[in-house]
């Protein structure tokens, strides 16, 4: 836990993600069952000059499809999924965040990307490269490449001190994005939570988005090997 807390840059205590942590695993044991209807696909926006984000509404014409990367449907991919689904539910429960969205890594010949897996909220783009003119105006691409958490209570105030910062929803008002290693520490995905709110993310919540980051390392990785065993030999 410690070295999750350091590695990110998170100003939290153990003690404070311990109690997340054991929170997130009741909130999730008190779930009740529910089956997801499309796990493999979901819209997204047309992106506009630059990849930037259109209107929300503009959305293309074809969802984004998961299963490709990953082999195509399977029992596998879709017990992972469901997983992080559930997940997603329980750590809204405990903070009612606008937007919530987890992304693992997986490579691309040009640059690796971070892949969104699962979501709560407003239609977004599916894939942000990890290419350093792209973490350049986005958190989620910096986070991926850096491994180091971003908390922004008022995304004006950021925006006005020339703070990186992808929009997609113009209401958006705070944010934290954090990290997820895998045991070598390796960053292997993020996730990344916003609020219409300036400075909801308080100290409490963040501790709940740093479980929620250690819970998805296992996820991530089995997702990882998936993949590779998917790819095509070279």
């Amino acid at each position: 836990m410690t070295d999750y807390l350091q590695q990110a840059g998170l100003a939290l205590s153990e003690a404070q993600l311990a109690a997340a942590q054991q929170a997130l695993s009741v909130a999730l044991a008190a779930m009740p069952a529910k089956d997801y209807p499309d796990l493999y696909r979901y819209p997204v926006p047309k992106l506009g000059e630059g990849g930037s984000c259109s209107l929300v509404d503009e959305l293309e014409a074809e969802p984004w499809d998961i299963a490709p990367q990953f082999g195509g449907e399977s029992p596998r991919l879709a017990q992972r999924l469901q997983a992080l689904q559930a997940l997603l539910d329980a750590v809204l429960v405990q903070m009612p965040a606008d937007w919530l969205g987890v992304y693992c890594r997986l490579p691309r010949p040009e640059a690796d990307v971070l892949l969104k897996l699962a979501y709560r909220g407003l239609p977004s783009r599916a894939e942000f490269p990890l290419s350093e003119a792209f973490a350049a105006a986005s958190n989620n691409s910096k986070v991926g490449r850096s491994g180091r958490g971003v908390v922004i209570d008022d995304v004006r105030q950021w925006q006005s001190e020339g703070g990186a910062y992808y929009e997609c929803d113009p209401k958006v008002r705070s944010e934290v994005c954090l990290p997820v290693f895998d045991e070598a520490g390796a960053v292997i995905g993020i996730l990344d939570a916003e609020s219409a709110q300036p400075g909801f993310f308080h100290a409490g919540h963040q501790a709940t988005l740093a479980a929620l980051a250690c819970a998805l390392s296992a996820h991530f990785v089995d997702l990882r090997a998936l993949a590779k065993s998917a790819a095509p030999a070279l």
